[in-house]
Formats: structure tokens, sequence, C-alpha cells
């Protein structure tokens, strides 16, 4: 049974969370602040935390370094603040996923359990990466659809390979083009997003934009590990 530390200063929100969590067979434990959010993580060593960020005594934003630090537990950030800045900084200083408030509970669950698969293989990411009949050899640089090549450009692949190291996670526009395009400074999102369109006209069936590569908007891509 997987502990998730729900980390949020509304009892409300907590009680909705918790019966959720429980439902679906987690082990909950719960802090209001960001001082007692630190006192469990050291002590109840979970496997997952849904992290506020307008917690009374911290900003979430600035909690999240603390809780990755000596820690493997998946880092899940459920807030009512949906800019753009704020979802880029969460995912940049190390959450896995974002959810923004007010939240349907299923997909909650879904971006979780995906988060815990992606944690449970282990610290070194696999060579080979499988998503449905989808699977990209990182080794040998290949990428497969059933029994069938798929053909990418450099690009393409240097694209789907930095989003498939992540499987299920949103990776930012930021890190998507310093894996891709290393330092050159005229990377543009506009380039991104054309790779982008090109990978879904080679990965998803007509009309199903979305189905494999999903977009978070203003913030980045996510590849679906649903598939």
């Amino acid at each position: 049974m997987a502990r998730v530390l729900v980390i949020d200063d509304e009892p409300a929100i907590r009680r909705l969370l918790r019966n959720t969590l429980t439902r679906a067979g987690y082990d909950v434990v719960e802090a209001g602040n960001a001082r007692d959010a630190l006192q469990q993580r050291a002590t109840t060593h979970p496997d997952a935390m849904l992290l506020d960020l307008g917690l009374p005594d911290r900003d979430g934003l600035s909690l999240i370094p603390l809780l990755r630090d000596r820690s493997d537990a998946v880092v899940l950030v459920v807030s009512a603040r949906d800019a753009v800045e704020e979802k880029v900084s969460a995912l940049d200083l190390g959450a896995d996923d974002y959810v923004t408030k007010p939240f349907d509970s299923e997909e909650l669950l879904a971006r979780l359990r995906v988060a815990l698969r992606h944690r449970a293989a282990g610290a070194a990411a696999p060579r080979e990466i499988r998503r449905g009949d989808l699977a990209i050899d990182l080794d040998r640089r290949e990428v497969r659809r059933g029994d069938a090549e798929v053909h990418l450009t450099r690009k393409e692949y240097d694209v789907l390979a930095e989003l498939a190291r992540h499987l299920g996670k949103v990776v930012t526009h930021q890190r998507v083009l310093a894996a891709a395009w290393g330092g050159d400074e005229d990377a543009r999102i506009e380039y991104l997003r054309i790779v982008i369109r090109n990978l879904r006209q080679k990965l998803e069936a007509p009309g199903e934009v979305g189905s494999v590569i999903a977009n978070e908007l203003g913030v980045g891509y996510r590849l679906r590990g649903d598939g």
C-alpha cells in the first residue's frame, strides 16, 4: 500500500483528498503547514506528496526542494494557482506534476498512479520505454509502433526521447528545448511546436490530436502514460 502525504492548510480539502485516496487504496497522512510537512516526510517516509502552494508558514514553491531533499517520493502540486509561471516554477523546482484546483478526483488519481509507476521503475531510467504499442529504444535511437519502425528526424527523436524519459510527467518547454537544441540561443518555442506537430502526425491517429502527446497550455508537453 503506497503512502501519500497530503499537505494543505484547508481541513475540507484534506478531508476530500483523504477520502478520495483512501477509497483508492492509499494510506494517507496529513500536514496543515510546511513545518509539519517536513516532519511528516521525515517520520512517515511517504511514497508521494500532494502539495498545496498556499501554506500559512511558507510558500509551497520554496518547500519543493526541501521535500525532494534525500527523498525519491513523488511530488504532485495541487493548487488553486493557475498562472503559467507558477506551474513552470513548480516543475523546474522538482515537482512531478501540477493539478489545478478545483480538480477532478479521477484525473488526480490517474496522474498519481502514473507518477508512482515512473518512480517504481527505479532511479536508473529504462533504456527502452514502452507506451502501448509505442517503443522508444534510447540506446539504438529507434522508435517503433508494433513491428513497424517510425522514421523521425534528429530533432523529432530528441524531443520524443526527452518526453519519454519523463513518461506521464509534464516537461516544460525550457527543458525540452535544452535537451533537443542544447545551448542554441536561437531555439524558440515556435520550433518546438513544429516538431511536436510533426510527431503527432507520425504517432497519433487522424482526429486524435493529444492522444499520445498532451499539451499543458503555456507550460510544456507530456507523453501520456496511459496508452
